[in-house]
């Protein structure tokens, strides 16, 4: 799997999202520019040691990205108010789940040019304007690879303590 995030903001979401990258052996790929830098300190707090672990790639724009794509490349863009549930999607190994910045989201225009691949996850509280991005993320990427029938994964003993 591949996971995009476009221009990110806020350090501690992209660590998050770097450390389950590392989790699942998914590639990150990170849109310029960035809210941060990329030695920030919350940054590699948040993903701890797991930053030698993943397979990322550093990509200055979308236009950039998109032009290095494999032009069968499948990419499913994230967004609140998409027309499906992410659970409708049928994933690939080789899809790229896209999502936004955390306080703009995607753009319109991009969605609005990929409606069949623009994918939300439900909200139940009218109060709430969105998810958190690596929580949205993770949810996103365990669907994607619980259809692939969670293939490579380490069967861990029982009773060992998770973080």
């Amino acid at each position: 799997m591949n996971l995009v995030l476009v221009e990110p903001e806020i350090p501690p979401n992209t660590g998050n999202v770097a450390r389950l990258c590392a989790a699942t052996r998914t590639r990150l790929h990170l849109i310029e520019p960035f809210g941060f830098q990329l030695d920030d300190r919350a940054l590699k707090r948040a993903g701890m040691d797991y930053w030698q672990q993943v397979e990322w790639v550093r990509w200055p724009s979308w236009t950039a990205f998109a032009v290095g794509l494999d032009p069968l490349a499948r990419l499913w863009f994230v967004e609140s108010n998409g027309p499906r549930l992410y659970t409708e999607a049928v994933f690939g190994p080789d899809d790229y789940l896209v999502f936004g910045r955390e306080t703009a989201g995607l753009p319109k225009a991009l969605l609005e040019g990929h409606r069949d691949y623009w994918l939300r996850l439900p909200i139940f509280n009218e109060q709430s304007r969105s998810l958190n991005l690596s929580n949205c993320v993770a949810a996103v990427l365990f669907e994607a690879l619980r259809q692939q029938g969670f293939r490579g994964e380490i069967a861990r003993p029982r009773g060992l303590a998770t973080e």
